[in-house]
């Protein structure tokens, strides 16, 4: 019961971190600040500060629901703690896509753009960044969803 809780628990921390930096803080950064470029290295900093969380929580997460697996002692509730483990592992995936290796492109087309004395929209790598920034908010809002979902099969157990 307690190791439960602890994974529903987990499950909305990460969630909600995820919501709240992509879907509120980094659009009232752009909204607010009048230099773009303040507001995007301060998103961005905060987006892998929720990568590096994303991962740490995920690697729980993943070894709590396997745990789980293990000591549930009804049928159902092993099936429903294997199922955890899928939205688990895309959550992860897309992290580990998105901040990890996309973003680290996205860096060095900014980094470019600064040599050139410009911001990296205004810059001859504008359409990349902007093909590299749409496919990592895809990942992101791919991974928010299934933070839903998982959240949402974690809720449905209680009853």
């Amino acid at each position: 019961m307690l190791t439960q809780r602890i994974v529903l628990l987990l499950a909305a921390a990460w969630t909600g971190t995820l919501w709240t930096i992509g879907y509120v803080v980094a659009p009232t950064l752009f909204a607010t600040l009048d230099d773009r470029r303040l507001a995007g290295t301060i998103a961005g900093t905060l987006f892998r500060i929720e990568g590096i969380v994303s991962v740490v929580a995920g690697v729980l997460l993943l070894a709590l629901a396997n745990s789980l697996v293990q000591r549930a002692r009804s049928r159902g509730g092993r099936a429903l703690y294997r199922s955890l483990r899928w939205p688990l592992l895309g959550m992860v995936l897309c992290t580990l896509i998105g901040y990890f290796a996309l973003d680290p492109f996205m860096a060095m087309l900014r980094e470019k753009a600064a040599a050139e004395g410009l911001a990296v929209g205004a810059s001859r790598h504008a359409t990349q960044f902007g093909i590299l920034h749409g496919v990592s908010s895809l990942f992101y809002l791919v991974e928010s969803l299934l933070g839903v979902l998982l959240i949402w099969r974690l809720a449905g157990r209680g009853r």
